[in-house]
């Protein structure tokens, strides 16, 4: 347990890594090691905050689900009452949205990003409408089949808006997070303090890596240190598909707000929308209203993957057994599914936690 994350690290898998997991009360364990920032070695702690790329989805789920629970959005309205603009019709509803079943297409996204030094003056409106100009069909009739789509997912943002009289981002700032008790610098989108911020990374010797002109804005290709390319601080396009930024501890508190037997976040049956399998005309599928579902070894969990540019994460939340764990890298393509899998197994063995595995942290690899 001691030396996993020291492991990945040392062999260069990842800058910078941090493990949480939970149960409904406590922190379990919470590691961290490795670099928030590669020229400077500075290391990852527990305060260091990286962007979470679609992580987001979740919670943009849960902010639509409270509104469905306060009877501002309907789960079967047309997404045209909220987005007239929108070039899809009357056919897609909000539900189709939030479990990806809608034919929304999904092209690659990692070009939907801008600059953090633009942010202030960054237009998501008019963003948005370009994007929707330029991919106005419909792949499928919605409700027929599964299709991740990140367009659907950024329509919830100005849905979210509309119904609740106020921009996304305020909405989840006081409808979330504050209920979750913690502030913008935990969790929130924008980065709050850039000397918590971890820089994202690429590996400089990968097919992404070679063809990072094509997919990635020029702008925001960095210095090389070592085997590693930075990629300089931005924003997604979408805060609602994918613009939050936080420590892992932050998202952990998530996971425990849905391991309790009452939520902050959601009433109760706003929750039981939360974890309710979806299906299409052709039969169920491996989503809920804002859940991917999977096994690992037999065990069930509800799961949230993130990642572009020069970052990594997922989060699991494993009902049944009163768990729940994060995982958040500054590398692209690190594999977290499978690092989680091997980080989570010993929780599941024996008694559980082993005594001297609870709130450590790593410190950072010596050399890398």
């Amino acid at each position: 347990m001691a030396d996993d994350l020291r492991a990945l690290v040392d062999s260069a898998r990842v800058p910078g890594i941090r493990h949480v997991v939970v149960s409904a009360q406590a922190i379990l364990s919470d590691r961290s090691c490795g670099w928030a920032d590669l020229p400077s070695r500075r290391p990852v702690d527990a305060r260091t905050t990286l962007m979470a790329y679609s992580m987001s989805k979740t919670i943009t789920a849960a902010a639509v689900l409270q509104l469905v629970d306060a009877r501002q959005i309907a789960l079967d309205d047309p997404i045209a009452r909220y987005v007239p603009s929108q070039p899809y019709g009357d056919r897609v509803t909000v539900r189709q949205l939030l479990s990806h079943t809608s034919g929304i297409p999904n092209p690659i996204p990692l070009r939907w990003v801008h600059p953090a030094s633009e942010h202030a003056s960054f237009d998501e409106a008019a963003a948005l409408d370009a994007v929707l100009r330029r991919h106005p069909k419909l792949s499928f009739e919605p409700g027929t089949r599964f299709r991740y789509s990140n367009i659907g997912y950024w329509l919830l943002g100005p849905i979210v808006e509309r119904a609740a009289g106020q921009p996304f981002t305020a909405y989840v700032a006081e409808h979330v997070v504050r209920r979750l008790s913690l502030d913008a610098a935990d969790l929130g989108y924008t980065i709050v303090d850039r000397d918590r911020h971890a820089s994202g990374y690429l590996e400089r010797f990968s097919l992404m890596n070679l063809v990072k002109p094509l997919l990635i804005d020029r702008r925001l290709i960095g210095g090389a240190t070592g085997r590693w390319q930075q990629i300089l601080d931005h924003y997604p396009n979408g805060p609602a598909f994918g613009g939050l930024v936080g420590t892992a501890v932050a998202f952990a508190r998530v996971l425990q707000d849905q391991l309790a037997p009452s939520s902050m976040v959601l009433g109760d049956r706003a929750r039981e929308l939360f974890f309710e399998p979806q299906r299409t005309t052709r039969g169920p599928v491996m989503m809920t209203l804002g859940w991917h579902m999977g096994s690992d070894r037999g065990r069930a969990f509800y799961f949230k993957e993130g990642g572009g540019g020069g970052f990594h994460c997922l989060m699991r939340l494993y009902r049944e057994a009163g768990r729940g764990s994060v995982v958040m890298t500054n590398a692209t393509a690190f594999d977290v599914h499978a690092a989680l899998s091997a980080l989570d197994a010993e929780f599941f063995s024996g008694e559980g936690v082993p005594p001297e595995s609870r709130a450590r942290s790593q410190s950072p690899a010596a050399s890398l």
